[in-house]
């Protein structure tokens, strides 16, 4: 299979790294890591400049890998303020595609993914917040946790359990878009955060929420299938932050290893070093194209995808630490000690790596064949 990008891809991936060399300055990288100061004239920025759009997945996952190479708490900023999106794509009605995908496409709103609870991260079946139709409308009650974009979103698509008389607990799950700015929303922003903390993360709150009945999306009862078909997809741009933070730790690694010279270059520890950082990033962009692939082509390989998103989050953390470790007490205050606390959340969200093996054992003993 040939991954080779069309002239049209590469030029835009030029583009791409020449806007992030550019506006990813030393002084918006510090500002927002230290300060956990969301860039949003950052993000007004990326969307002006095109290096967003969901006409073309591909070019999705170019920015990310770029973007994320060279900061990956900017990048992951810039491109998160859409997460979500492909569930109103996939299974909203055309009021919902018109009413809140447009301010999306346009730049004027940030939307988000209200799944995860207190009480679990893995869990999605156990989602316990409520959500009960009364005169037209459904009544929300529950909290949220760990929600990317939390305090700085216009609408979250949200997880909610509307029925508890199923067998299954995943039956009863339904999900709907949620307006900030109605009665009963409230977040709290969560600090102190290992890394990737220019994006915002909060705790969200529901009490009595009211939710017109035309903002569920898809059919009740269906919410927890959608929410796995998103997973299926958002794994693959997860995987690309892992590629990206990889690559952009490697290349300091590179950097660094020439400019303390030839004898310190042919040591054959750092030599060892830099040939497995560069052989489990080929192999991550590899296996991360090709799920790509089969996902943009309508073809999804759900445990491929997943292979991606595991192999990708661990191969960041194994970089950015081959590459602290090349640094030395030089990696202290430089861009490997950022890249190695951002590389972190990377086995964590959009399924832990534990999670997604259990999602590639239980895919393959069904005969599916990655």
């Amino acid at each position: 299979m040939d991954f080779k990008f069309s002239e049209e891809h590469e030029e835009f991936r030029k583009k791409v790294r020449e806007f992030g060399k550019k506006e990813f300055t030393k002084q918006r990288i510090r500002d927002s890591d230290i300060n956990e100061k969301y860039p949003d004239e950052l993000r007004e920025l990326t969307y002006k400049n095109g290096l967003v759009s969901y006409d073309d997945p591909w070019k999705v996952l170019i920015s990310i890998e770029e973007l994320c190479s060279i900061d990956p708490g900017l990048g992951i900023s810039v491109t998160i303020p859409y997460f979500g999106a492909e569930v109103i794509m996939l299974f909203g009605s055309d009021h919902l595609k018109e009413k809140y995908l447009s301010r999306i496409n346009s730049g004027k709103a940030i939307m988000g993914l209200a799944v995860t609870e207190p009480s679990g991260g893995s869990d999605v079946a156990g989602a316990s917040t409520r959500a009960e139709k009364k005169d037209g409308h459904y009544v929300v009650n529950g909290s949220k946790m760990f929600i990317s974009n939390g305090n700085l979103a216009d609408f979250f698509i949200t997880l909610v359990r509307t029925s508890s008389k199923e067998a299954k607990r995943h039956h009863g799950l339904s999900v709907l878009v949620v307006d900030t700015n109605s009665k009963g929303f409230s977040a709290n922003k969560l600090t102190g955060k290992l890394g990737v903390r220019s994006t915002t993360t909060s705790e969200i709150l529901f009490e009595n929420l009211e939710v017109p009945e035309e903002n569920l999306v898809g059919e009740e009862g269906k919410g927890f299938y959608y929410i796995m078909t998103f997973f299926n997809i958002s794994r693959i741009f997860v995987a690309a932050q892992g590629i990206g933070v990889a690559q952009g730790a490697f290349d300091r690694a590179m950097d660094l290893v020439k400019s303390r010279g030839e004898e310190y270059s042919s040591r054959e520890e750092v030599q060892f070093a830099l040939a497995e950082m560069a052989t489990r990033i080929k192999a991550t962009r590899l296996m991360t194209y090709e799920a790509a692939s089969h996902l943009f082509s309508y073809e999804p390989i759900p445990s491929l995808t997943s292979m991606a998103k595991q192999y990708a989050g661990e191969t960041a953390v194994f970089v950015t630490e081959k590459a602290l470790e090349i640094a030395g007490i030089d990696g202290i205050d430089s861009d490997l000690e950022r890249f190695f606390r951002d590389a972190k959340i990377l086995e964590i969200w959009e399924g832990t790596s534990e999670i997604e093996k259990l999602i590639i054992a239980r895919n393959m003993l069904k005969g599916e064949k990655p």
